[in-house]
């Protein structure tokens, strides 16, 4: 299998011009009343995205102040400073920003904000992505609203830090399949519903189940298409289902979700790939990758699990 949508989408500004600077933040973020000036250092800025419509990763640089009042809509966005200082919604529930703690932008309202010689570190997750994330996951139904005055710690800041981490290495790497992006960003917001306290504005409604022939024309579809990067909303179009009915069907019929029968499919695909290969021409996290598994210490232990042998067993076993 050999699937490959291209490198991400990438952009990057830099200069040392104030008027140049507050343009762009202007537009990028929906700015209003903001200011940009000098403080005791040379003025400059730098700021660069990477990703897609799903997920974007970005980092703002300035040297010097900014402020103003963000509007965020239509997508969620986490922060952490890695420089300077800063704070955060001034005019609603202030919060200081600390070095390496990330937290939440404000939705659907103006936020006013505070920074000055700093180096911010974002991810722009797509609303309906999210939101179509939950609903798989927790079975919500449309936006949600974050609290914008948590941040995490413990085990829960480390979950999140070696999730950007492996994340950002997977969208940085232009050679990352559209399959491995796919997870990849997935993962990022599956972590995000779990680490960051929220609440879905709509009620969950439970539905009735649907019959079995749904569920199997649903398997149908994800055996033909586990090589492409497909999600959950796509499987359930192709059933004629709901969100909330496939993973009705999926439960009922095979008590794991949608996303962890996809999975499983694409385990099997790893498992006969590490049969078939040729000696000395394939290794386990190569074609691990290419089926979008990120983490390769999951992955092995899921694989162990389904097969009762390491995946580095299954490939050694083909050149017999």
């Amino acid at each position: 299998m050999s699937v490959n949508a291209g490198p991400a989408e990438r952009f990057e500004a830099a200069g040392g011009d104030v008027d140049d600077a507050r343009e762009l933040y202007r537009e990028a973020y929906q700015i209003g009343g903001i200011t940009v000036e000098p403080t005791a250092t040379d003025f400059g800025y730098r700021f660069t995205s990477i990703g897609d419509a799903d997920l974007a990763l970005r980092a703002s640089q300035v040297e010097g102040r900014i402020t103003g009042a963000s509007f965020t809509q239509d997508e969620y966005v986490v922060t952490w400073l890695t420089r300077g200082e800063g704070v955060m919604d001034l005019l609603g529930s202030p919060m200081k920003l600390h070095p390496g703690v990330p937290s939440m932008f404000a939705n659907d309202r103006p936020a006013q904000f505070d920074l000055i010689d700093y180096r911010l570190n974002m991810m722009h997750f797509g609303g309906a992505y999210v939101e179509g994330v939950a609903a798989d996951t927790e079975g919500s139904v449309g936006p949600i609203r974050f609290d914008t005055t948590f941040r995490p710690s413990g085990d829960a800041l480390r979950r999140w830090t070696e999730t950007v981490a492996t994340v950002a290495r997977v969208i940085y790497d232009d050679g990352s399949s559209a399959v491995l992006r796919a997870e990849a960003n997935r993962a990022a917001a599956v972590t995000l519903l779990e680490v960051f306290p929220h609440l879905a504005l709509q009620p969950r409604t439970d539905l009735a189940v649907p019959p079995s022939s749904k569920a199997r024309a649903a398997v149908e579809f994800m055996v033909a298409n586990a090589h492409r990067p497909i999600a959950t909303a796509e499987i359930a179009e192709a059933a004629g289902l709901s969100l909330r009915s496939l993973q009705a069907a999926f439960r009922r019929e095979y008590d794991v979700t949608a996303t962890d029968y996809l999975r499983s499919i694409r385990l099997d695909r790893v498992w006969q790939e590490l049969r078939d290969a040729e000696p000395g021409l394939a290794t386990v996290a190569e074609v691990a990758r290419r089926w979008g598994f990120t983490h390769l210490g999951r992955f092995a232990a899921s694989y162990t699990s389904r097969f009762g042998e390491y995946p580095s067993v299954t490939l050694a076993s083909s050149a017999r």
